[in-house]
């Protein structure tokens, strides 16, 4: 019973991505200066502004302090922080660069950070856009075109295709506009659940890195994450096959996991990176192959991956950047038809009536 309170306490558990870096970065600077770890878990502990992570802390300190090492503390809140920190942190104790991993981690977590902002920051645009132009259709729908259908129903005339489609969507808006949001949260629930079983994730995956647009950030993010932890890993002294498993654990798509079990299996096997890449030129591309096999005859893998990441990155900066404009055209012309067949809704009847009158 205490384990099942205890294992509920650390799934409510969320420490901001932004926190883990500034751990990271001050346990690394405190390490390198010789304060003992007890003292540095307390010192973090105290300037620390998550709730979570003063929790997650208190308990990493009451361990620490009997004995236990820092990474075998924080391994029952691997939820919380993920493989790739609590592992690297194993390595760096077992073979005396803590301090060193620790810097690794926090650069792996802040381009992590960053990454994710530009994704995000780049998505903000037209997502305001597609919102302001819905809500001002579906109040025009709702509020204002109601007040107004009584006058087309009271006139003799026969209504285009259109005005009788707007007045059928607000007759289902209006009367059934709350069936119709438990309908929509409904749908989202299931599409949520059924985005839960892994076959239909992993097909759900596939059609994003195919989908336009859409699939050109996916790709560049997974690689971007890819190369970047692998590089990160290797560089922190984990054994190769190791550090495949931790980077597929950091990997949100299920089609690049996949590709990354099965790269793990082959170097189980003894067979390269590179030749598991160029085989599957669809999800990773030639050049990468390319810059890998180098890499592995050179004996300069994790630079090359870090390298790799660098340039992926710099690939997505640049399509962000242009984001907006490519999107711009789109939401323009989306944002015409459904204000376009608002009005012309609207306007048509009004226009023939007119024109009966004054004849």
């Amino acid at each position: 019973m205490n384990s099942l309170k205890q294992s509920f306490k650390v799934f409510l558990l969320r420490v901001p991505l932004k926190e883990q870096v500034i751990f990271a970065r001050h346990l690394a600077v405190m390490a390198r200066s010789g304060m003992p770890l007890l003292d540095s878990l307390v010192l973090i502990k105290k300037q620390s502004r998550s709730k979570s992570m003063k929790k997650i802390l208190e308990q990493v300190t009451l361990e620490v302090s009997n004995g236990q090492f820092l990474s075998a503390s924080l391994e029952q809140f691997r939820r919380v922080f993920g493989d790739l920190f609590i592992d690297i942190i194993r390595v760096g104790e077992a073979s005396g660069t803590l301090s060193e991993n620790l810097n690794y981690l926090a650069d792996e977590l802040k381009k992590k950070q960053e990454l994710r902002s530009k994704v995000v920051g780049a998505m903000i645009y037209p997502i305001i856009v597609l919102t302001a132009t819905l809500g001002i259709t579906g109040l025009l729908t709702i509020f204002i075109f109601p007040k107004i259908m009584p006058v087309f129903q009271s006139l003799n005339v026969d209504l285009p295709i259109t005005t009788k489609i707007l007045i059928a969507v607000s007759n289902i808006l209006t009367n059934y506009g709350g069936w119709a949001v438990l309908a929509a949260l409904i749908l989202l629930a299931i599409l949520w659940a059924l985005l839960r079983v892994e076959k239909i994730r992993y097909y759900y995956d596939a059609v994003l890195l195919h989908s336009p647009i859409i699939g050109s950030v996916v790709h560049s993010v997974n690689l971007s994450n890819f190369c970047r932890t692998l590089g990160l890993t290797l560089k922190s002294g984990v054994q190769v096959v190791q550090a495949i498993d931790i980077t597929a654990s950091t990997l949100s798509n299920l089609v690049y996991r996949k590709e990354l079990a099965v790269i793990g299996v082959d170097l189980a096997k003894g067979e390269a990176i590179s030749k598991h890449l160029s085989k599957h030129s669809n999800v990773f591309p030639p050049l990468l192959a390319q810059m890998v096999e180098v890499g592995e005859n050179t004996g300069n893998l994790s630079d090359t991956f870090l390298y790799l990441a660098e340039f992926y990155e710099g690939e997505l900066n640049e399509f962000t950047k242009n984001m907006s404009t490519i999107l711009e055209p789109i939401l323009m012309v989306t944002m015409g038809i459904i204000v376009g067949f608002v009005a012309i809704s609207i306007i048509t009847p009004i226009y023939e009536v007119t024109q009966r009158f004054g004849r």
